[in-house]
């Protein structure tokens, strides 16, 4: 029993708390929730503990006895919001507005007024702060946008992020709300640090009629938990916090600290917590309820930083704790956030900050020094990449202490240009690795950020395990078969599970029905297209956890190729007979948004009538938020420049309970849906993938299949599905003890099988890969319900890199051997599945389709 009568918690449940809090143990919801109401000599025993905890995390981190602040300057960039939280006196209307002489948004030269004060002072911090999405519920807002040329409140925020640090100096940190992930790219090259509030998990405050936040969409608590989560994929230094005392229970505010330590222990992500307490404000809805105790704020400062632990950055507000600095400091706090010589707190303006010598002062009384910080925290101005974009790099450092990542003092304060990199395109590091991969081999089988780069690998066990229970299968195989035989296209979702299922004889009958549909639908003929892969950097940082080709720029096995490079290679395919060449490569954070055009160019120059098939939809959306186009016009401006078609990598599995599990920092399921529609749309083709063999289950396929069915039958877009099976051997997720060693035999059948039955009669030709199965497994899926190989590719390092033992290219005839013991013909085609020329075909026998430099093909696992 923890509460008695009265729902106070009993004097045994206190001392049991207080004595693992003291004894450094971990602390559960219930004990948490028991703390948060400690008062007294309780509160006191609570707060020293925590303060012990805060204290060797400060010396551990090499800053014992320092408290930290922020000097900065407060922009309120729009007060115009769509949500209506009842406690809020920032958000106004567009009435308010024009009758106080204000504009709907602060104008540029506004910004830059305070701006360029807060530099003069020596500010270093711009905090921009303002409604979320005011266009989706003022029309004048949406005008103003239209009008000043921006497509939504966002990119003016880039706009003005950009102009700060070009004409000030000051560093953005961005508050603009919820944002999403694709949010999170458009803005990471332009703001150090980010930030949004958690404020309460407590689901019913939103739901219920009368809660603080009802009628706030913004203010879900899932909605919010997803953007802390997008900011920690994104690698996004980021704060967040909660209000306390706005009606949330003991156990609700413990739960929400809960929350936010999933989240920082899984991306390590989340710079600084703010623990805020509410203050009731006239003319609000919640003026007559009573602010948050002060013993309530300590109390639950106290038992964040036993959650949260001593490496937990915690911030108080020092202009809403009644002067109360010392009881503030003892509870456990290391910051007082931003400070203001310039402008108010434009959402408490009736709580003016203290003056930054008063506030030294009170800190000295604590027994702290007061040390100026820069808005994004110390620790990752260390860390360097890939948490600050190499824009931002030359703005950070002239700011920064190189010894500590504070602030220095004594840096001047001016604006610096923000431009892309320079010599992006100047070859560098191992470019020679497509062919050397088969013969060295790589350095290392991982990278050397291995323990860092991909999150917290202990809290991505806990996340996977749900995930990989496998599911109960009680539908009959025989009338699932009978279905399938009839009429694939009309198998429901348990027939199709349970023949994803199918082992044995019922596995041989559902690859014989595949194969009989195959014959039926595209014939006998067996494709492959004379293509050249060409990966032009696997500079990346990611995180994807089940690649093993993404290095750091210093790795021994990285490499980036010049245009040159990249060209040399398209015209020495097209000298031996390819129509095609394959462009993929990593996200280097180097690499301009314009890059991807130049690649196009280079190629269409020097082979005018080479098919560029190039940039998966997670390329495409990185070069449009780099350059600030939509994904639409960067497409446009793509296909204007040569690209033809794209490949439809980048899915892995259309499911973002898998995907959050690969990858730390790739795009979700619903974005790359919207890049490969927008493709087609733009008549832009791409074929469709799907990797399988990981921590995914069979449900998990039957919804990606699903998914692409739905696309194609809406756009016809797709020219093929390949089946990607997961090559696990240096593959970081493996690695770590987390995924299997890849799918089974009768995994590969029975994806190959249903591929072709569930994506009938929208996508006809089902692709194999003889580079991750090898010749006797990819000619097994031509007995399966494939009647496509893929390409020649006459290099190939992804899959090597991760560990595949098939080699890096076949010549011709060893594709059309592969067919011939599955008993077919075969024949070439094109990217989009038609006739080759003549010229082409003549020209790629007399040299096999593959380069006059041999290397060796490996037939089998060693």
């Amino acid at each position: 029993m923890t509460v008695d009568q009265h729902g106070s918690p009993t004097r045994n449940a206190m001392r049991r708390a207080l004595k693992r809090a003291r004894d450094g143990v971990a602390l559960d919801v219930a004990e948490a929730a028991v703390l948060l109401q400690a008062r007294g000599e309780d509160l006191r025993d609570l707060t020293a503990s925590a303060a012990r905890v805060r204290d060797a995390g400060l010396e551990a981190a090499g800053r014992g006895g320092v408290i930290t602040y922020s000097k900065s300057v407060f922009i309120p960039l729009t007060r115009l919001c769509r949500d209506k939280c009842h406690y809020c006196t920032f958000a106004t209307v567009p009435g308010k507005l024009r009758r106080a002489g204000h504009g709907l948004y602060m104008s540029p030269d506004e910004v830059l007024d305070i701006a360029r004060r807060g530099a003069g002072l020596g500010c270093k911090e711009a905090l921009i702060t303002l409604g979320d999405k005011p266009e989706d519920r003022w029309p004048e807002a949406r005008e103003w946008l239209d009008a000043h040329g921006y497509d939504d409140t966002l990119a003016y925020v880039r706009a003005m992020a950009i102009r700060i640090l070009e004409e000030t100096g000051l560093l953005p940190h961005l508050n603009p709300g919820v944002m999403s992930w694709t949010d999170f790219q458009r803005l990471k090259p332009v703001a150090p640090s980010m930030g949004m509030m958690l404020e309460t998990t407590a689901t019913r405050l939103w739901s219920e009629p009368g809660g603080p936040h009802h009628g706030s969409p913004d203010k879900e608590p899932a909605v919010r938990l997803r953007v802390l989560e997008d900011a920690g994929r994104s690698s996004v230094p980021f704060t967040s916090g909660l209000l306390i005392g706005i009606g949330e229970t003991y156990e609700e505010r413990a739960e929400s600290l809960f929350a936010l330590r999933r989240v920082a222990r899984a991306y390590h992500g989340i710079q600084e917590l703010i623990i805020q307490n509410f203050r009731a404000k006239p003319d609000t809805a919640m003026r007559g309820m009573p602010d948050a105790e002060l013993d309530d704020l300590v109390a639950t400062i106290a038992v964040a930083r036993h959650i949260m632990g001593p490496s937990a950055c915690l911030q108080a507000p020092p202009n809403l704790v009644d002067g109360e600095y010392g009881r503030i400091v003892a509870a456990g706090i290391d910051d007082w956030g931003g400070v203001s010589p310039v402008t108010i707190d434009h959402v408490n303006p009736e709580r003016p900050w203290p003056r930054i010598e008063a506030l030294a002062a009170q800190s000295a009384a604590a027994g702290f020094e007061l040390r100026e910080r820069l808005c994004v925290y110390p620790e990752f101005v260390r860390r360097g990449e890939p948490w600050l974009d190499p824009r931002l790099l030359p703005h950070v450092t002239a700011l920064a202490d190189p010894a500590t990542g504070l602030a220095n003092p004594d840096a001047p304060v001016r604006g610096l240009p923000w431009q892309e990199p320079d010599e992006t395109f100047t070859g560098s590091g191992r470019t020679d690795l497509h062919r050397t991969i088969d013969t060295t081999g790589r350095t290392h089988d991982r990278r050397d950020d291995f323990d860092e780069v991909y999150g917290d690998w202990e809290a991505l066990r806990e996340a996977a395990a749900p995930g990989m229970v496998p599911q109960r299968i009680d539908t009959d195989a025989r009338d699932a078969l009978r279905q399938a035989a009839d009429d694939p296209a009309g198998l429901t979702d348990d027939q199709a599970l349970a023949l994803l299922h199918a082992d044995g004889p019922a596995l041989d009958a559902l690859t014989r029905i595949a194969d009989d549909v195959r014959r039926d639908t595209v014939g006998d003929d067996v494709t492959y297209v004379v293509t050249r892969n060409i990966n032009f950097t696997n500079v990346c940082y990611t995180g994807c956890r089940f690649c093993a080709f993404a290095q750091r720029r210093t790795d021994a096995d990285a490499y980036t190729l010049s245009l040159d490079q990249v060209a040399d290679r398209a015209q020495q395919a097209w000298e031996i007979g390819a129509v095609e060449v394959c462009m993929q490569g990593g996200i280097h954070p180097d690499l301009p948004g314009t890059a991807y055009f130049d690649i196009a160019r280079a190629v269409k120059r020097r082979v005018p009538d080479m098919h560029v098939h190039a940039f998966s939809p997670m390329e495409i959306v990185n070069g449009a938020t780099r350059t600030g186009l939509s994904v639409r016009e960067w497409l446009t401006a793509a296909k204007e420049a040569g690209l033809d078609s794209i490949p439809g990598t980048a899915a892995e599995i259309l499911d973002d309970e898998v995907r959050w599990v690969l990858t730390k920092g790739k795009l979700p399921a619903a974005t790359w849906i919207e890049v490969v529609r927008t493709a087609h749309e733009l008549g832009i083709r791409s074929s469709s993938t799907m990797m399988y063999g990981h921590v995914d289950q069979p449900r998990h396929w039957l919804g990606h299949f699903r998914t692409l069915s739905r696309i194609q039958q809406e756009t016809g877009g797709f020219t093929e599905f390949v089946t990607l099976p997961f090559i696990h051997t240096n593959a970081p997720v493996y690695l770590a003890g987390i995924a299997r060693p890849g799918p089974t035999v009768r995994d590969n059948r029975a994806v190959t099988a249903m591929a072709r039955l569930l994506l009938h009669p929208h996508i006809p030709n089902i692709q194999t890969s003889w580079v991750k199965l090898g010749a006797d497994g990819a000619a097994e899926m031509l007995r399966s319900g494939a009647n496509d190989l893929g390409g020649t590719l006459m290099e190939e390092t992804i899959s090597r890199m991760a560990g595949s033992r098939y080699g890096s290219y076949r010549s011709i005839r060893d594709l059309v051997a592969m067919a011939e013991s599955a008993g077919r013909p075969a024949r070439p085609r094109t990217t989009l599945y038609g006739e080759v020329p003549e010229e082409r075909i003549r020209t790629a026998a007399a040299s096999d389709g593959h380069l006059p430099e041999l290397l060796p093909v490996l037939d089998a696992p060693v």
